[in-house]
């Protein structure tokens, strides 16, 4: 999420800075972005105005020894309160984020616990919709606005997949369904789920006989399902 994040700043910030334990990431993303790597967390945090954490929440401790002298954090950690990032930052203004993969084309969803300046608060804003929320509750939103990418993009996989069963080419199929998808979640900015879906299937129609296969397979329950499964692995049931 992090090199997400750089993609989308890459033309809101002077100078883009990685680092990292020792992978080759930090280079390879430094070299995409026009950005730079450097050696260590500490120098990293000396040069930064603000530094995006982004550890195992296991090396905080270790991450915030080094970097005592950041400014402002910005904390991608799972699992890791706001209180316990301020307590390892204690001098920084510290900042609780989870965004979707959508911030890096500038679309995503960023849930975000504290609070900041307004410079930061306009970057932030500038990788798509900002909401706040109290810390207690961003796993559940997490599980809603961070797994979610990856269900849309399931269930578009399959409907391309169907459509090409059907003679379509893959091409045209991905074309289609991701294009609908844009449309969709538009008009959903204004209106009900429900009322979208009375919309399109008119009674006996082929989209009601759609509906009617995904009630008979399960979908919602699916759904829910995947979002209950990921509840748990983040509190490690």
């Amino acid at each position: 999420m992090a090199a997400a994040m750089a993609r989308g700043l890459r033309d809101d910030v002077d100078r883009l800075l990685f680092t990292d334990s020792g992978s080759g990431r930090a280079a390879d993303l430094a070299a995409a972005l026009g950005g730079e790597a450097v050696g260590t967390n500490r120098e990293l945090a000396e040069s930064a105005d603000v530094v995006v954490l982004a550890v195992k929440p296991a090396k905080l401790a270790e991450a915030a020894a080094e970097m005592q002298g950041a400014k402002a954090v910005v904390s991608l950690l799972g699992a890791t309160s706001l209180e316990k990032v301020r307590e390892a930052f204690p001098a920084s203004e510290v900042v609780r984020v989870v965004p979707n993969v959508g911030v890096e084309v500038r679309r995503g969803v960023l849930c975000m616990a504290g609070v900041i300046d307004a410079e930061l608060r306009a970057l932030l804003e500038g990788l798509g919709h900002l909401v706040e929320l109290p810390d207690s509750r961003f796993d559940a939103a997490t599980a809603v606005m961070g797994c979610a990418p990856a269900y849309l993009a399931l269930a578009m996989e399959a409907i391309a997949e169907a459509g090409a069963a059907e003679g379509l080419a893959p091409e045209l199929a991905h074309e289609l369904v991701v294009e609908t998808a844009a449309g969709t979640a538009a008009l959903l900015r204004d209106r009900d789920p429900a009322e979208v879906r009375r919309a399109v299937a008119s009674p006996g129609g082929s989209t009601e006989a759609g509906l009617e296969a995904l009630d008979r397979e399960g979908a919602r329950e699916a759904f829910a399902a995947a979002v209950k499964a990921s509840l748990e692995r983040m509190r490690g049931r």
